[in-house]
């Protein structure tokens, strides 16, 4: 049978024997010839179908306008099969609407293909362990009050781990307000590692746990003070061997509050306090409640956290909102105690009348915009008064983050960007008292 990819075998017609010599050379050359004749070994290339005019062949199955048009998105993504891929660039050919479709949804596919960096998400941590504790909770969960702590320590030991050997000497600066003027004590990355290990100390002990300061020295309760007395009793500066003492202790105080809370709720911790600053002259001294320490714990680890990757140039975003909002609420709440010590000091105005407790007074609506934000009303005239927006006689709105850096010292009262609306003493008094909440 003859075929379009098959040649017929050549025959070489008759010849008279005229054309011969007679000697033989003349049979010689017609070999030759012959042989030159012959189809060659290999064979040709075969004759492309569209070169011959016929029809191109059917595809292996028909396809509808409305099927075609719904597999577009897999083929975008290139999820179709090698014969729905040619069936949609075939309909693609004379189908109008459906080729701009196509375009539209391949350039939403490189949409979707953007560049990664090579460092790990920050929040990977967090979506990873709420998976496994959906399929497994835990025997004895960590209270909610503690749940900032435990992250913020995690995300700063996950950074440590990142940085190098040189970098632990990296020189950095703390910073806070003391009596309304900036102060600051330069020092290293190891040497903040070291201040975190000494103040979380005081809920160590709150919770009969050994103090990193060790037996021999006395039981301090001022940051500061506390923080100076381990400088002095290790290496100074410290090295980055104080990872490993600081990474046990938050370990431990986690287990301990999550034993110590008696569940979620933390039933169980209600008579613990931890002392929040050095008495004053007069022998007082704010202690927290358990539950707002380890806020401010996870505050401070927070902060510092940013000053270490500022030293060593390392990305580090803000707590989650749910987080940032509990810290921002910590603050807010303790700043009528803060503008009364103030006062006391004379470096507040004095109250403009005496109010009883639970009695209404003058308010200032703090708005905190962004992430964790919302609204409290600071009482004015004494801490224990009742404050609304019926008494409200000044309005600030600050940012979420910029409030948290007002709170811990690194931005001063008159640049932080802040909204301002009403008395001006009022507002003046509240953000200093804001920034007096910092500490070393």
């Amino acid at each position: 049978m003859k075929g379009p990819d098959r040649q017929e075998p050549f025959e070489e017609p008759d010849r008279p024997e005229s054309e011969s010599d007679g000697d033989g050379a003349g049979a010689q050359d017609r070999g030759e010839q012959k042989d030159s004749r012959r189809p060659p070994r290999i064979p040709m290339p075969r004759t492309s179908i569209e070169d011959t005019g016929n029809p191109l062949p059917d595809l292996p199955f028909a396809l509808d306008h409305r099927v075609l048009k719904s597999l577009l998105g897999a083929w975008a993504l290139a999820a179709c099969s090698v014969d729905e891929a040619i069936a949609v660039e075939e309909h693609l050919g004379h189908c109008g609407p459906c080729a701009e479709e196509a375009l539209r949804l391949r350039d939403a596919v490189g949409l979707l293909h953007q560049e990664e960096s090579l460092d790990l998400d920050p929040g990977l941590r967090g979506r990873v362990i709420e998976s496994c504790l959906g399929r497994r909770p835990p025997r004895i969960p960590v209270p909610e009050w503690a749940v900032p702590y435990d992250a913020e320590t995690a995300r700063l030991d996950a950074l440590l781990r990142d940085i190098g050997e040189s970098e632990w000497h990296a020189p950095v600066r703390l910073r806070w307000f003391d009596e309304d003027n900036p102060v600051s004590r330069k020092t290293t990355v190891a040497g903040v590692i070291a201040h975190l290990l000494a103040v979380d100390g005081l809920v160590a002990l709150a919770l009969g746990l050994d103090d990193p300061l060790g037996r021999e020295t006395p039981p301090q309760s001022d940051p500061g003070r506390r923080t100076e007395a381990y400088w002095r009793a290790s290496y100074f500066p410290p090295t980055r061997a104080v990872r490993g003492p600081w990474r046990e202790q938050t370990h431990e105080l986690i287990r301990t509050v999550s034993f110590t809370a008696g569940g979620a709720y933390g039933s169980g911790s209600g008579g613990l306090t931890v002392p929040y600053s050095a008495p004053d002259d007069q022998g007082r001294r704010v202690e927290l409640p358990l539950r707002d320490s380890m806020v401010d714990r996870a505050f401070e680890c927070w902060i510092h956290a940013g000053d270490i990757a500022e030293a060593v140039d390392y990305p580090y975003e803000p707590p989650s909102p749910r987080h940032l909002h509990r810290m921002i609420d910590l603050a807010a709440r303790l700043l009528p105690g803060t503008l009364a010590e103030r006062r006391r000091s004379g470096r507040a105005a004095p109250s403009r009348g005496l109010v009883a407790a639970g009695a209404p007074g003058r308010s200032l609506r703090l708005e905190v915009e962004g992430m964790g934000g919302g609204e409290w009303f600071i009482p004015l005239d004494s801490p224990g008064a009742s404050a609304s927006a019926d008494r409200e006689v000044a309005h600030v709105a600050l940012d979420g983050v910029e409030f948290c850096r007002l709170a811990a010292g690194h931005v001063s009262p008159e640049e932080a960007a802040a909204g301002q609306v009403g008395d001006r003493e009022a507002i003046r008094d509240v953000l200093f008292a804001a920034a007096s909440l910092s500490r070393m």
